[in-house]
């Protein structure tokens, strides 16, 4: 019996030592969150407004759709909806706009712009399109 009782004081004296260390170790520190570089952002979602009441308040997922679909269009409404678009806070939907406009023949419209607003929004634009090209 002396046997077990003693088993059991060494597992109790092992879990108080491992309690003790819980609560007196160190912790990790929490990672800074990153700032972003530049001016803040002044893009809004008014630009789907423009295609009509029913798309105004749409999804990131749905603008793209929207500006996909809108891309396929040859008028000078639609390269202002686009143009509009790259305003857009979502990134990929900003990207998706670039992509359309550089697309129809319209890559100098899209480099001014990017140039127009420098940072590291521009910059991942810039390096995407790049890729899809």
């Amino acid at each position: 019996m002396t046997i077990v009782i003693a088993i059991l004081v060494v597992v109790l004296i092992v879990g108080v030592a491992i309690a003790v260390y819980a609560a007196t170790a160190p912790r990790r520190e929490e990672a800074k969150r990153r700032t972003r570089e530049g001016p803040p952002l002044q893009a809004t979602t008014d630009w789907t407004n423009e295609a009509g009441a029913e798309f105004s308040g749409l999804t990131e997922s749905a603008r793209c759709d929207l500006v996909f679909a809108v891309a396929a269009l040859e008028d000078e409404r639609s390269q202002r909806l686009l143009e509009h678009a790259l305003d857009d806070p979502a990134e990929p939907v900003a990207l998706a706009a670039a992509h359309a406009l550089a697309g129809s023949g319209r890559r100098t419209l899209v480099e001014r712009y990017l140039a127009d607003h420098p940072g590291l929004r521009a910059d991942r634009i810039a390096q995407a399109l790049a890729l899809l090209e």
